[in-house]
């Protein structure tokens, strides 16, 4: 496989201001550029602007508020304090030159082991939201849908590879328990980051800046509402070929497993909004958003200046370092019904219920432990208070047994990248799970 080479494609996710044209932008009149205190060594002591082309740009964002170039009249005679001051309020996040003096960054940053390879601009960055700054040049979008796509793919290819019998469902609830928004928040507390009340340009470049909407105002769909977020199609925008599921007005009709694998997301959810991934318009998040967007873009922060390595390493030390018993993920309804179809189906005898011990049988709390067997093999037992307890006991034992299995040498596919790659092994590739 063709290493990819990040400098040649990743010129749309890094930033531009890490790379200004000091010249052209110093010679732009005030009120046609956004204030930028990114200086480059020779002009350290200078004051920078970014140029804002506003026809451009009210042509590519529409007629967003935030980069319309309405920048306030300073006047000339006002004081440079006062008149830094008033632009970094005119500003919807902190500028780049407030990195380099934070100390919350820098704890943040020495707290992750990042090597000087990351900028700690980048980082910054990775802490703006798009409700919070909508030019993509300036939030953390691009490198978050980067860093989603690079934890779907560790995330799944460690657990399909790890139990290969999984069935569907419970691969989607241990996705949702490595990399789900509760998760990922999670990880943002324990980083020790904290949000911000109100985003602006005066900020610490340290908080996670986000505009967080009321909770109150916040509107759960479910199952029986009369709306579906995958039918919403935004105001004024056509609908998008093929971005929603067919037949979405059918309310009454059950969401398979395979429409939940084809038209939903990497849990299993249904998609908000009509275009997956694309560039956010909301004016407000919830916290859990934010917080799974920040994670998600430190990701595709390290992946991008660090290469796939330094990404893989990033996601075994934060993500899969994490203790999930999958047992406990199992619900099964009819146990002993699902054993007998698994057995018809690989060849193997009827299951049957053997006593294998019991006491107290005459008392009020008697033992009983039961053990289904499969000719001569015994597939499973299980303990409980009567007979039909201890044997479904013992068909939940025999089918967790079945599907918790797991080779003795896993490898992953992103195994076999790198120069010091071993050659690939194929892995276990089960039939899928049992279909009453």
């Amino acid at each position: 496989m063709k290493a990819l080479r990040l400098l040649r494609w990743s010129g749309s996710v890094l930033s531009p201001r890490t790379r200004p044209c000091l010249v052209h932008l110093l010679q732009q009149p005030l009120s046609n550029r956004r204030f930028l205190s990114a200086a480059a060594s020779p002009l350290q002591q200078a004051i920078q602007y970014q140029d804002q082309e506003h026809d451009a740009e009210e042509d590519l964002w529409g007629s967003s508020q935030a980069h319309k170039g309405d920048d306030p009249v300073i006047p000339e005679d006002m004081p440079q304090s006062l008149q830094q001051e008033a632009r970094l309020r005119a500003l919807p996040s902190p500028p780049l030159s407030a990195a380099k003096s934070s100390a919350k960054l820098a704890a943040l940053h020495a707290r992750l082991s990042f090597s000087p390879r990351l900028p700690i601009e980048t980082l910054a960055r990775c802490l703006v939201d798009a409700t919070a700054d909508s030019n993509p040049d300036f939030n953390n979008t691009s490198l978050a849908i980067l860093g989603r796509d690079l934890y779907s793919f560790y995330t799944s290819e460690a657990i399909l590879c790890r139990y290969p019998r999984l069935p569907t469902a419970v691969v989607f609830a241990a996705m949702a328990a490595y990399i789900g928004p509760k998760t990922l928040t999670q990880i943002t507390k324990e980083w020790g980051v904290e949000l911000v009340a109100e985003p602006g340009g005066e900020v610490d470049p340290g908080y996670l800046q986000c505009r967080r909407e009321d909770s109150m105002l916040i509107r759960k769909h479910s199952p029986d509402s009369d709306t579906d977020p995958t039918s919403a199609v935004e105001e004024g925008q056509p609908p998008i070929a093929g971005a929603n599921r067919p037949n979405a007005e059918q309310k009454s009709w059950r969401r398979g497993v395979s429409s939940m694998t084809v038209y939903d997301d990497e849990f299993g959810d249904l998609v908000k909004g009509s275009a997956r991934g694309g560039r956010s318009k909301a004016a407000t998040t919830t916290v859990e958003d934010a917080c799974a967007r920040f994670v998600q873009a430190v990701m595709g922060a390290v992946y991008l200046h660090r290469g796939k390595n330094a990404a893989k390493l990033f996601f075994k030390e934060h993500i899969l370092s994490r203790h999930l018993n999958v047992g406990k993920m199992f619900e099964f309804k009819q146990p002993t019904r699902d054993l007998s179809r698994l057995c018809a189906r690989e060849g193997f005898e009827s299951p049957v219920a053997r006593i294998l011990s019991e006491t107290g049988r005459a008392t009020r709390h008697p033992v009983f432990v039961v053990g289904v067997f499969a000719g001569r093999e015994k597939l499973g037992e299980g303990a409980g208070s009567s007979l039909n307890e201890a044997r479904i006991r013992a068909a939940v034992g025999a089918l967790k047994g079945w599907y918790l299995y797991s080779p003795l040498e896993v490898r992953v596919p992103s195994d076999v990248e790198g120069a010091n790659a071993r050659p690939w092994k194929p892995v276990l590739v089960d039939i899928g799970e049992i279909i009453v």
